[in-house]
C-alpha cells in the first residue's frame, strides 16, 4: 500500500478548466471516495493519478515520489473502469490473468490467484467464457477482478458498480470494503456520483463540483457539518431543505426565522458557535434543515405555517411534501406522527440541527454540529 498526495493539480481541455487546483492527501491504506455530479472533474482527477491524462499544472506523489512524468505501468496503480476495458478475444480467465502473466508469475500461482478472486466476485463458473457471452454486470466484475488480482499499491475505481443490479451492488460494496481492509490494504480511490456508495464505503469523502474540491471529511463530517450550500444539498436523500431566513440576537442566544416566523432558538454551545462567525449586518442567511430534523406542532403555535401537499409511504416512516408559504419543504418521520395530505401544521427545527449559510457565497457558518 502507499500514500497519495495531489498538490494544486489542474487539468485543462483546450479552454475548459476541468480540474481546478485540487489538493488532497490520502494515507496508506485509506479508502477515499471522489464524489460529485457528472462533469465535476472527479474522473479526470483519477485518470491523472493513473497516468492516463497529462497534468496541466500541479504535482502528484505516490509514497513521496513525484509521478507526473511516469508512465501508467510504473505507478504501482490498477484501475477498474465503468466501461470494462476487457479483451474480447480472451476468455474471462485470460483477462483476469493477463496482469500476472506480463509480470512473469508462474502458471500454477496464476491459477490460484485467478480462482481466488473469481470466487470472491462470484464468477468462478464463467472463467472459460468470452466477455461477449456474459452480461454487463459480469463484465464489470471481470474488470474489477483484473484490477484486484494485481494487488496494487493504489487501487483506482471509476464507477465500478454502475452496471450491477441493486442486490449485487449492495453485496459488492461490502465485499470491496472487506477486501480493502482485511486483504492487502491497498489505498483505494473510488469515483462515484452515488452518495450511498461514498457514505457506506469510504473512510473519507472528497466532494467535488465544477472542477473544484468542496470539502474533504469523514462521511459523518460531510453529512452533519457540510462546508457549504452545495455539499449540504448534494449529500443526503432526500436533500437538505434550504430556506431564506433571518438571524437575530435573543436574550439567550439567536432566534432563527423564516418568512417572519421563528423556527428555532439557538442557545448554549450551539449559539456560542455562531458568535464571531461573521454574521452579515442585516442577519440575512440561508437556513438549512435536513428532512428528519423538522418537527410538527399544532396550528396556531409558534413556528412556520405549512400545509401538507403529498404524503409518501416509506415503511415505518413517511415523507411529506409541504407548502411553506410558497416554499416546498420535505419532512421525514415516524409514520404515526406525520400529518395527512391537506392538513395544516406548524414546523419547527431541532435547534442543534440547524445549518446556516451565507446567502451570496454559500459558505457555512457556526462550525460543527454536536452529533
Amino acid at each position: 500500500m502507499a500514500s497519495l498526495t495531489l498538490t494544486e493539480v489542474s487539468k485543462k481541455y483546450g479552454r475548459v478548466l476541468a480540474v481546478d487546483r485540487v489538493s488532497i492527501s490520502v494515507a496508506n491504506g485509506e479508502f477515499l471516495a471522489l464524489l460529485g455530479p457528472s462533469g465535476c472533474g472527479k474522473s479526470s482527477t483519477m485518470r491523472m493519478v493513473a497516468g492516463l491524462e497529462t497534468i496541466t499544472s500541479g504535482a502528484i506523489y505516490i509514497d513521496g515520489e513525484q509521478v507526473n512524468e511516469l508512465p501508467p505501468a510504473d505507478r504501482q496503480t490498477a484501475m477498474s473502469f465503468e466501461n470494462y476495458g476487457l479483451y474480447s478475444h480472451m476468455t474471462i480467465f485470460e483477462n483476469i490473468a493477463y496482469p500476472l502473466r506480463i509480470r512473469g508469475i508462474s502458471l500454477p500461482q496464476i491459477e490460484i490467484e485467478v480462482v481466488k478472486i473469481a470466487r470472491l466476485l462470484q464468477i468462478e463458473g464463467l472463467l472459460d467464457s468470452k466477455p461477449r457471452e456474459v452480461s454487463g454486470g459480469v463484465q464489470q466484475r471481470v474488470s474489477l477482478a483484473r484490477a484486484l488480482v494485481r494487488k496494487p499499491s493504489v487501487f483506482l475505481l471509476d464507477e465500478p458498480l454502475s452496471h450491477l443490479d441493486a442486490e449485487l451492488r449492495s453485496q459488492m460494496r461490502a465485499e470491496l470494503k472487506r477486501l480493502q481492509k482485511l486483504g492487502d490494504g491497498s489505498t483505494m480511490i473510488y469515483v462515484t456520483h452515488d452518495q450511498l456508495e461514498a457514505m457506506t464505503m469510504a473512510d473519507r469523502i472528497a466532494v467535488m463540483n465544477q472542477g473544484r474540491l468542496q470539502q474533504v471529511g469523514t462521511p459523518r463530517e460531510v453529512f452533519h457539518s457540510p462546508a457549504n450550500r452545495f455539499v449540504a444539498s448534494f449529500i443526503g436523500e432526500p436533500p437538505m431543505n434550504l430556506m431564506s431566513g433571518n438571524v437575530e440576537r435573543s436574550d439567550d442566544g439567536y432566534r432563527i426565522s423564516v418568512q417572519g416566523h421563528p423556527i428555532a432558538e439557538l442557545q448554549g454551545s450551539v449559539a456560542s458557535a455562531l458568535t464571531g462567525a461573521g454574521l452579515p449586518p442585516e442577519g440575512q442567511l440561508e437556513v438549512g434543515v435536513r428532512p428528519s430534523d423538522l418537527e410538527f406542532h399544532s396550528p396556531g403555535s409558534a413556528g412556520l405555517p405549512v400545509q401538507v401537499r403529498v404524503r409518501e409511504f416509506l415503511g415505518e416512516n413517511a415523507m411529506v411534501t409541504l407548502d411553506a408559504m410558497g416554499t416546498k419543504l420535505r419532512v421525514v418521520g415516524r409514520r404515526g406522527t406525520m400529518p395527512a395530505e391537506g392538513d395544516a401544521a406548524v414546523l419547527r427545527a431541532r435547534p442543534d440541527r440547524v445549518h446556516l449559510f451565507l446567502a451570496e457565497s454559500g459558505v457555512a457558518l457556526g462550525g460543527s454540529r454536536p452529533h
